[in-house]
């Protein structure tokens, strides 16, 4: 797989931060953008056009959610962007919040690093597959298959 895939990581809390770029760094995966400002969200989201958002849900002023509707409105229907949540409050509520609003995928902290890597490797990967996808089927077929 592509190692130039693009991750961008938001949390409030820059231990967290700082162990999830160890843990994509030990597998290679090297070309993150993170930030503990979850307001810069659109914005780094808009320069950095990751294939991948690993997003905590609580942060004060600005949580995981405002930032989960704030991409749902940015990513063009039809288009596929993996968002894994991270979050220490693992309620069915919330869950079912984060997935409505786009979430593909949740991890419950503390993080376990083997879990961690695992998931992010299945969303990278059918990440690779989508934009494949893209490059041999015309968008307008792509929609009526996902409309299917």
């Amino acid at each position: 797989m592509n190692l130039d895939l693009r991750i961008l990581i938001i949390d409030d809390q820059r231990p967290n931060l700082d162990l999830v770029e160890q843990l994509l760094a030990r597998e290679g995966l090297t070309n993150v953008l993170s930030s503990t400002e979850p307001l810069r969200t659109l914005e780094l989201f808009n320069s950095f056009e990751p294939d991948l958002v690993i997003l905590d849900l609580h942060m004060p002023q600005f949580d995981g959610f405002a930032v989960l509707e704030q991409l749902n409105r940015r990513i063009p229907h039809g288009e596929y962007l993996p968002i894994l949540v991270l979050t220490a409050d693992a309620t069915r509520d919330t869950r079912l919040r984060a997935l409505a609003l786009g979430a593909r995928d949740f991890i419950s902290k503390p993080l376990d690093a083997l879990e961690t890597m695992l998931r992010v490797w299945n969303l990278l990967e059918t990440r690779a597959l989508y934009k494949t996808l893209r490059t041999l089927v015309p968008a307008e077929q792509i929609a009526l298959l996902q409309r299917a």
